[in-house]
C-alpha cells in the first residue's frame, strides 16, 4: 500500500485510471453483531474522487463513469493499487476493471438490483438450483450443481475498441441465458435473491 506524504491532498489519475474513496469495513453482521478485525470483509465499493485525462497512446477515450458515483469492484481484482490519501483509504482501478455502478453511496446489498454494469459486463439473476434430481431424489446442498442459468437484468455499455469507442452489447434485458460455470462475480440480496455479474463472454447462449 502506498501512503501519500502528508502535504499533498490530492491524486490525478492518468489514462483510464479511476481514483475512488474506498468504503469503510463493515464492521458489523446484519443481525448487528459486532466483527472483530480479523472477520471484516474487505470493502469492495468506493466513490469516485477523480478520474484520468484518458489518454492511451495515441488515442483519447472519454469515460463512462463520473465523479461522485459509487463502484463496486473485486476484492481479488488484479491491478488495484490501495493508495492512503490524507488518512483514508483510496484505490487507483482501471474504469473496465470495475465491475459496475451502485445507486448510491453507501448502498448495501439489498441495492444489488439496481447496480449498472461496467464495460462489456452483464447483470444476471440466477435462477434456483433444483432441489431434486429427475427420479425425485431430494439433493443436499453439497449435491446441488452450481446454478448456471439465470435472466439478464441489465447490461454495460459495451466492450472497449481499439479506437475507444463500445463496442454494442448483444444481450439485453429479460433475455434468458446460460452462463460459464465459475464466471463473474456473485452476490446475493438480504431477502436471498442471487446475482451474478460476468462479462458478456462468459454466456454460453440465449435460452
Amino acid at each position: 500500500m502506498s501512503q501519500l506524504p502528508s502535504q499533498y491532498s490530492k491524486v490525478a489519475p492518468k489514462g483510464d485510471l479511476v481514483l475512488a474513496k474506498v468504503a469503510e469495513a463493515e464492521e458489523k453482521t446484519s443481525a448487528g453483531v459486532l466483527l472483530p478485525s480479523s472477520a471484516q470483509k474487505k470493502p469492495t465499493s468506493g466513490d469516485i474522487v477523480a478520474v484520468g485525462d484518458g489518454r492511451l497512446g495515441e488515442t483519447t477515450q472519454s469515460f463512462d463513469l463520473k465523479v461522485g458515483e459509487t463502484i463496486l469492484y473485486s476484492k481479488f481484482g488484479i491491478g488495484i493499487t490501495d493508495i492512503t490519501v490524507q488518512g483514508d483509504l483510496h484505490i487507483l482501478i482501471r474504469e473496465d476493471d470495475v465491475i459496475g455502478v451502485m445507486p448510491r453511496s453507501g448502498a448495501t446489498a439489498a441495492d444489488v438490483p439496481e447496480l449498472r454494469p461496467a464495460a462489456d459486463r452483464v447483470l444476471i439473476k440466477v435462477q434456483d438450483s433444483a432441489d431434486v434430481t429427475a427420479g425425485g431424489v431430494l439433493l443436499p446442498d453439497s449435491a446441488k450443481e452450481k446454478p448456471i442459468a439465470g435472466t439478464v437484468v441489465r447490461v454495460g455499455p459495451g466492450k472497449r475498441e481499439k479506437g475507444g469507442s463500445r463496442k454494442q452489447p448483444i444481450l439485453k434485458e429479460g433475455d434468458s441465458v446460460l452462463y460459464f460455470k465459475w464466471a463473474g462475480d456473485n452476490m446475493e440480496t438480504p431477502s436471498g435473491e442471487k446475482y451474478v455479474v460476468v462479462h458478456e463472454s462468459d454466456v454460453l447462449c440465449k435460452v
